[in-house]
């Protein structure tokens, strides 16, 4: 019987096929691959939980290279099967692609977000914290990458919200956010700013962070209807603010947060993230988006 690869790389064929769809395949949550007898099977984990079987390969005895045999929907076998290149064995990468255009049809490609600083733009209850917490989980952004100004006031002044709502503490909880951020973009690594965003005078100091960075400033923009709107902030029992709030950000959001005027203000770039109005789940949304 014909032996797997060492464990070492086995782990190496699984994080390479992970990091390659999550590149060219948004819509798959993780590729799974399970050994035996000298064979590597592949399988993408779909959103619902399904799992869909690609293709086998054959471990030549370098990671490099694999023999390649696809998945038989018909019979639920693996036959024996030709690469886009003519050969009968290539890269893992390869494969995938090959049995992916066969059994996942052509997907809307990932949208890439450079290194650098990603703005969030939307209203309280609009899905932004959902969102962020679906690209942690799938592992497409680390935890320290997102930079919550929530989070912070929670960090300071948990046990006192009274003080937490004072001008000063405002400024403070804005100079830690700011040094948090400026430690990831000069480290080089993403910084994702977690809050409103609404208002030009919020993005302008976001702006400036990432101009004396020297990084790029992608904008994200959760914009649903108001109905949708306040809807969510009605599931999700907010008791930090009032409905009628709620639709006030939306009219500032509205009145100042275009895409037009977001990119006059020097967004690099802009992205509306989809949500209930398109039927749109945050796992969902999320895993149409790469990052670098």
């Amino acid at each position: 019987m014909s032996q797997n690869p060492p464990e070492s790389m086995q782990h190496q064929l699984r994080r390479r096929l992970n990091i390659h769809a999550r590149a060219r395949r948004p819509l798959v949550d993780a590729v799974t691959v399970r050994f035996r007898a000298g064979f590597a099977y592949v399988a993408a984990e779909l959103p619902g939980g399904r799992s869909l079987p690609l293709c086998r390969l054959r471990f030549t005895g370098v990671l490099h290279t694999w023999g390649f045999a696809l998945y038989l929907a018909s019979n639920g076998h693996y036959r024996d099967h030709i690469l886009p290149s003519g050969l009968p064995a290539g890269s893992p990468e390869e494969a995938f692609d090959c049995a992916g255009d066969l059994h996942l049809g052509v997907l809307p490609p990932a949208i890439q977000v450079p290194a650098g600083l990603v703005v969030l733009v939307g209203p309280p209850a609009s899905g932004k914290t959902s969102f962020v917490r679906a690209l942690v989980a799938r592992r497409q952004i680390d935890a320290e990458a997102v930079v919550s100004s929530d989070e912070i006031r929670a960090e300071l002044f948990g046990t006192s919200p009274t003080e937490a709502e004072s001008d000063a503490a405002d400024a403070g909880i804005f100079e830690e956010r700011d040094r948090r951020i400026v430690a990831r973009l000069t480290a080089g690594r993403t910084a994702v700013a977690e809050s409103t965003n609404v208002t030009p005078q919020a993005r302008a100091r976001l702006i400036a962070i990432a101009e004396r960075c020297n990084v790029p400033v992608t904008m994200l923009r959760f914009d649903p209807d108001v109905t949708d709107l306040l809807q969510q902030y009605t599931e999700r029992g907010r008791t930090d603010l009032t409905a009628e709030e709620v639709r006030t950000y939306a009219a500032v959001m509205t009145r100042y947060a275009s895409t037009d005027q977001l990119l006059s203000e020097g967004a690099t770039s802009v992205v509306d993230v989809p949500g209930r109005r398109e039927a749109t789940s945050p796992a969902q949304a999320a895993a149409r988006f790469s990052f670098a």
